[in-house]
């Protein structure tokens, strides 16, 4: 898949709310009341991410979670990252 320019990455990253970019990927900060909610969370990303056959990096402290997504047999951000990202907020509103 083709790495985004910065221009598209921008416009991506409005349609994609409480995502930042940080170098060469995406990250969004998650907290939960505790770590049982945090790790349903995660399992449930988990799910999402498989049926995408694309998988975020995914940091875990107690009862927060953070969620990096970058191509990484592209080596970047690809419109994949951010279909995913869109679709874990969906999921978990």
């Amino acid at each position: 898949m083709a790495l985004l320019r910065d221009a598209d990455v921008e416009a991506e990253l409005a349609r994609t709310p409480g995502w930042t970019r940080q170098g060469n990927k995406i990250e969004k900060s998650y907290r939960f009341r505790d770590f049982k909610e945090a790790m349903f969370f995660v399992n449930g990303v988990g799910a999402l991410a498989e049926r995408a056959g694309h998988h975020p990096d995914v940091m875990i402290h107690y009862n927060a979670v953070t969620l990096s997504l970058w191509t990484h047999g592209d080596g970047g951000l690809t419109a994949k990252d951010f279909a995913l990202a869109r679709e874990i907020d969906a999921t978990f509103r």
